[in-house]
């Protein structure tokens, strides 16, 4: 590569081993920190390459975020071609969408569907064959090389007889240029949350729902993100006849997946039989063209340009009168939905009762009710750690509890990138976070109160101040208290027997649990309660391993009595 224009000026090479193309790609860095991607392939693909590269400079500028091409020629005495891009900086999109939330993912997707659609609006050439005839060609070869292949899928006569039913579907369809292999795995998102396309090594032309084929990748990592990137082409519910279109590509392209995999060895091969069985669940065994990862009732709407999800419209507008909203919790299953409002030099954290939430399976009016009964709750366990409460108030057709906003980190499983920083904090912070959880639970103890439906959602860290704030305590009752459900609310993470058990009493004891149980979410693995995955010392392991004993009489009999063993174990 000495030979590739300005190679004086890069300062750093690092080669990049992953991707299925056969070029040779590499990470550079120059003198003057300018970040690109190398690819060299031999100069046999000199055309090729050379289309690819002017192909990509004409989608640059139709707008689409890319690596943007850079250079391109001959390098390694004419023996190799070469193609210089600027880097897309971040992530993954197939690492990074599980850590986001539902609504983030869903918006990625549009906006990856609108992208797509920028993509397709470039015409194929005149010359281009009539579609059905080329790719039923295309099909009858992927038909005969799977049958010959020698593995076969379970359910394949399903798959095939699909197919062969809906050929008639390609005539007269339109044509245009593709990526040629649009999905997560060669999408980049950045540290700011923006998208870019890679790998465009793949360029062609056909029937722009053809580029549909892989969306099986994105849809295993999220369906919410390919359920966005349908909506976002189809800038909608795409219609039927894509549907029936989309089964069958995906169809054909599951049949040719088998062999191709087969010189990559017996791991690759289970990884596509594992897709065909994902594939005939997802389209009941061929029988609905709908496939079961789109969620038909998922519903976006915007408010000072940021997303939330509903089961259908509502005006949330009038939270703005609290002042501007910068952050929105929509993935509560409590039929609450949350905002984080700025009014001059003060935030604050309202949670609001009566919009049609996504994840909440009762009517608003009960969830209304519901939030109505937790002021005094906040009222009477004011404490340091607790999350301050302000005000509450009936406004636009439900309930308004206003808090101080913190700036903290969320343990909880439903903001992955904020557990993932959470989980972060060194054993010595955890130890400060685990006793002011345990110092209010013993303060609400006295005020007379038992905790219920505590989980790792409920704490949060602020890094800043390095001060703990607990929140989400809507349901905590006055003792004494009795279970009159069986299954209670809460997760089962943090969950003694007698939350599973009607009639029986909830109290203290079981707050005994509930602390042992925390413990083993903060120092441990959670319900793997062995000692191996345990971060502290023996002694401290026996304090919360006893705290999370099924029977109640084995338990300490009370938190004073678990904090006093839990100190002492901290000094030995």
């Amino acid at each position: 590569m000495f030979d590739i224009k300005n190679y004086a000026t890069f300062e750093k090479i690092k080669p990049i081993n992953k991707g299925w193309s056969s070029d040779k790609k590499y990470y550079i860095e120059t003198v003057t920190n300018e970040k690109m991607l190398l690819r060299i392939a031999d100069i046999s693909e000199y055309a090729k390459k050379k289309s690819e590269f002017e192909m990509m400079k004409r989608l640059a500028e139709y707008g689409v975020p890319m690596s943007q091409p850079v250079d391109f020629g001959m390098c390694d005495n004419c023996k190799s071609v070469y193609m210089l891009l600027i880097w897309c900086d971040g992530e993954d999109a197939e690492i990074v969408l599980p850590k986001m939330t539902e609504t983030e993912q869903y918006v990625l997707g549009i906006k990856s569907g609108r992208i797509l659609r920028k993509i397709n609006s470039i015409p194929a050439p005149k010359e281009q064959e009539e579609w059905g005839t080329l790719f039923n060609r295309k099909t009858d070869n992927k038909t005969k090389k799977y049958n010959g292949c020698g593995i076969k899928i379970d359910g394949d006569d399903k798959i095939i007889a699909y197919v062969e039913a809906n050929r008639h579907l390609l005539d007269g369809r339109p044509q245009c240029f593709q990526h040629g292999d649009y999905h997560v795995g060669n999408m980049i998102i950045s540290p700011e949350g923006e998208l870019s396309i890679i790998d465009f090594n793949r360029i062609d032309y056909g029937d722009p729902w053809e580029e549909f084929n892989r969306i099986v990748w994105s849809a295993a990592v999220s369906p919410h993100f390919a359920t966005g990137q349908l909506n976002g082409y189809f800038n909608g519910r795409p219609p039927v006849q894509f549907f029936t279109l989309l089964a069958f590509y995906i169809s054909s392209n599951t049949l040719s997946s088998i062999y191709w995999a087969i010189p990559f060895g017996e791991d690759e091969v289970t990884v596509m039989k594992n897709q065909a069985k994902d594939v005939l669940t997802w389209f009941d065994g061929m029988n609905n063209p709908v496939p079961t990862w789109y969620l038909a009732d998922f519903y976006i709407q915007y408010i000072n340009n940021i997303p939330y999800k509903l089961k259908s419209p509502f005006d949330i507008s009038f939270i703005e009168q609290y002042g501007e909203i910068f952050k929105i919790y929509d993935d509560q299953d409590s039929g609450n939905i949350c905002f984080g409002v700025e009014n001059g030099d003060k935030r604050y954290f309202i949670k609001f009762a009566g919009a049609p939430t996504e994840q909440y399976s009762g009517k608003p009016e009960d969830a209304i009710a519901s939030l109505k009964s937790t002021v005094p709750i906040y009222q009477d366990l004011a404490h340091p750690n607790l999350i301050r409460f302000i005000k509450a108030e009936e406004i636009g057709r439900g309930f308004a509890v206003i808090f101080e906003w913190t700036d903290g980190v969320c343990m909880g499983r439903m903001y992955p990138l904020s557990r993932e920083k959470f989980l972060q904090m060194p054993d010595s912070t955890r130890l400060e976070v685990f006793n002011d959880i345990l110092n209010f639970h013993i303060h609400i103890i006295k005020q007379g109160y038992i905790a219920i439906d505590f989980y790792d959602g409920s704490i949060m860290y602020d890094f800043d101040t390095k001060k703990t704030i607990i929140c989400d305590i809507d349901l905590y009752s006055k003792m004494p208290y009795i279970n009159t459900m069986g299954r209670m609310w809460g997760s089962s993470r943090f969950m003694s027997p007698e939350e599973f058990t009607l009639g029986v009493a909830i109290d203290e004891i079981t707050n005994v649990y509930l602390m042992g149980a925390t413990a083993f979410a903060l120092f441990g693995r959670e319900k793997d309660r062995s000692i191996e995955k345990w971060r502290l010392g023996d002694e401290l392991y026996k304090v919360a391993l006893k705290a999370v004993n099924d029977n109640r009489g084995k338990r300490q009999q009370s938190l004073l009595e678990f904090e006093c063993e839990w100190n002492r174990a901290c000094l030995i």
